[in-house]
């Protein structure tokens, strides 16, 4: 047996080891292939080895890898003037996580009620089932038990209500209320998508009474659903959005982004990061942004989410017994599995397809936005063996 690496006991790993991956596959060690449908918990949006950000990544590596914000990073410019050109957004912050793209927004947000003259505004109305990272403000934003437990007194000024009901949140707000944050498409959560109405309905809210807008788009933007970001669907806008996970393609790379009123308490020194927009993490995420903003791209997530999302809903017909019910938008989606989600994901891995589980009882299949419909209809075809095979062990169990 392996000596155990002295690692923290905080993952429960599969026992895979993959050595490299081609597009929207995976190859390990010892030469199996893997189609990857978990993409990084929907980090490699544009697969594997993908040539034009490997090519951008050795390009600057050869030319400087750090600087620090005390000087002027030109890929951040660059960047920075793309995102806010596509989206909403006049101002960029660039991090290294979707965790510290949330802490930036949460600071942003408090900080603007406070350059208002309202000092006592720092509490944010959050959803149930959130789940918005790992740190001290971000567990507690989330609220859920089983991240705070045992790390102390939860951070204070995150009031939590259930998802998707309006009327809660108004009965929420209060003469503290500075912000609004959720994510259009809860993922750890189950891949449950907020209706249009409903952020139609934050968003008039917020303009009611004075309320920042805050969307965490770490999981569902940069082309996931098939818009650049997901709050487009319902022809809204935040007033602050993190963004990770796919704008870097596999580098670690997060940005917050906010209109010029709600940055405007952000002036120096309030905030920082030493490696946040670092210029090899500029470099990728240009890269990625020349892919997923190029003629059709978008739309071929869309072509190829439909093939996905009608096979999978064909297989929730015919194993009713396997699969409860396929939830999500675009290349974010979830199987709500009718038996222990453990099963089904155990199932599906040993027909070398990789998903990724999620809360009330979901997997969740996120293949990296290049994926083709061929690629889509192989995924379903052994999506199809696994359920099989749990139903024919279920009936030789009964026997």
């Amino acid at each position: 047996m392996a000596e155990t690496a002295p690692l923290y006991d905080t993952y429960m790993r599969a026992p895979l080891r993959f050595e490299r991956g081609e597009g929207v596959w995976l190859i390990t060690e010892t030469g199996e292939r893997y189609l990857d449908f978990a993409a990084g918990v929907a980090v490699n949006s544009l697969g594997h080895a993908h040539p034009h950000l490997v090519a951008e990544l050795k390009s600057q590596a050869d030319k400087v890898w750090h600087l620090s914000n005390l000087y002027e990073v030109p890929g951040q410019e660059k960047l920075s003037k793309r995102l806010t050109d596509a989206t909403f957004a006049d101002k960029v912050f660039f991090t290294n996580s979707g965790a510290e793209a949330l802490e930036c927004a949460i600071k942003t947000a408090r900080r603007y009620q406070f350059f208002k003259g309202h000092p006592d505004r720092y509490h944010i109305i959050t959803f149930e089932g959130a789940f918005h990272g790992r740190t001290i403000a971000t567990i507690a934003a989330g609220g859920q038990e089983k991240y705070l437990e045992g790390f102390g007194p939860k951070a204070p000024g995150f009031d939590q209500v259930p998802f998707g009901d309006l009327d809660a949140v108004r009965a929420e707000i209060t003469g503290a209320t500075a912000a609004i944050l959720i994510e259009p498409v809860q993922g750890e959560g189950g891949i449950r998508p907020a209706t249009n109405e409903f952020l139609r309905g934050l968003r008039q809210i917020c303009d009611e009474h004075g309320l920042l807008l805050v969307l965490d788009e770490v999981q569902s933007g940069v082309g996931r659903t098939g818009k650049l970001f997901a709050h487009e669907w319902a022809g809204i806008t935040p007033d602050i959005m993190a963004v990770a996970k796919g704008i870097g393609g596999g580098f670690p790379l997060g940005a917050c982004l906010a209109t010029a009123e709600a940055a405007s308490g952000m002036k120096a020194g309030t905030h920082g990061s030493t490696y946040g927009g670092n210029p090899l993490a500029m470099a990728v995420g240009n890269a990625v942004l020349d892919v997923v903003l190029s003629d059709g791209f978008l739309q071929h997530v869309r072509d190829v989410a439909l093939v996905f999302r009608q096979g999978l809903a064909s297989l929730k017909d015919r194993f009713p017994d396997i699969i409860e019910d396929v939830r999500g938008e675009g290349l974010l989606l979830g199987i709500k599995a009718a038996i222990p989600q453990s099963d089904l994901l155990q199932a599906i891995r040993a027909e070398h397809l990789l998903g990724v589980p999620a809360g009330d009882n979901v997997i969740r299949l996120l293949p990296p936005l290049v994926v083709t419909a061929e690629e889509a209809r192989e995924g379903l075809v052994r999506i199809e063996r696994a359920a099989e095979s749990l139903r024919a062990a279920r009936v030789k169990k009964s026997a």
